[in-house]
């Protein structure tokens, strides 16, 4: 939970912000909490909430929603060896808390203590979860509701590159993981002026295409370096 509390520094503008964004809409206070407990997504509850202020297509809201929420799979996915062996509810309560910033404490946890038994890295989870998700609802009910008397001034929009960026640079450490952030920056930068925010749709998948294809050769040149050492070996 200490290890958690830096993230609301970023997690409680940000869920304000989504509160006035949602509020400027046109969108009840219920219907905001129901938004917010339901997906628990900021980045994808943004996405769905401007498309949804332009009247797009319901079909394209929920093909942009889950475009940007593409990357839980590929964190869940990474997580199974660590809680592939909790409970069926502690996974289930897992996959519904799973955010950005407790994923990247997760990852960080269980590679700094590698001893550390299923049990553990589940109650560090839950523990990190405690101080990111509760917030989340709080300062989004306050954005909604006291969202008229926040000044305008305030630049509430800062957290949300801020968030990303300090969650995202970090985890770049492969040359994969760079020319995916890459392709992605560029092709969301060239397909901006496409309606809708449908450029997102092409941008996000064609980016991880980009870093699967920079890790397959990057792994393929370390195998053709590895097999003469191995072969004199014999």
């Amino acid at each position: 939970m200490v290890q958690a509390l830096p993230f609301l520094l970023v997690l409680i503008p940000f869920g304000m912000l989504f509160g006035v964004v949602a509020q400027a809409a046109g969108m009840r206070v219920v219907e905001t909490m129901g938004f917010s407990i339901v997906v628990l997504a900021g980045a994808s509850q943004f996405a769905a909430m401007e498309l949804m202020a332009q009247n797009a297509p319901v079909l394209l809201i929920l093909a942009s929603a889950l475009a940007v929420n593409l990357r839980m799979a590929m964190y869940s996915a990474s997580l199974v060896p660590h809680f592939g062996d909790a409970k069926p509810w502690e996974r289930a309560l897992i996959a519904y808390c799973l955010v950005d910033q407790g994923y990247a404490m997760a990852i960080q946890n269980a590679e700094a203590h590698p001893g550390l038994s299923t049990r553990q890295k589940v109650a560090h989870f839950f523990g990190a979860s405690l101080v990111l998700c509760p917030p989340w609802f709080l300062f989004t009910y306050l954005g909604a509701t006291a969202g008229n008397f926040i000044p305008a001034a305030w630049p509430l929009d800062f957290a949300v590159p801020i968030t990303f960026l300090s969650m995202v640079a970090p985890m770049l450490r492969t040359l994969a993981h760079l020319a995916a952030a890459a392709a992605s920056i560029l092709l969301a930068l060239a397909l901006a002026g496409l309606p809708s925010g449908s450029g997102l749709l092409i941008a996000a998948p064609l980016g991880m295409a980009v870093g699967a294809w920079v890790e397959t050769l990057t792994a393929r040149r370390a195998n053709r370096l590895n097999y003469p050492v191995k072969r004199a070996g014999r």
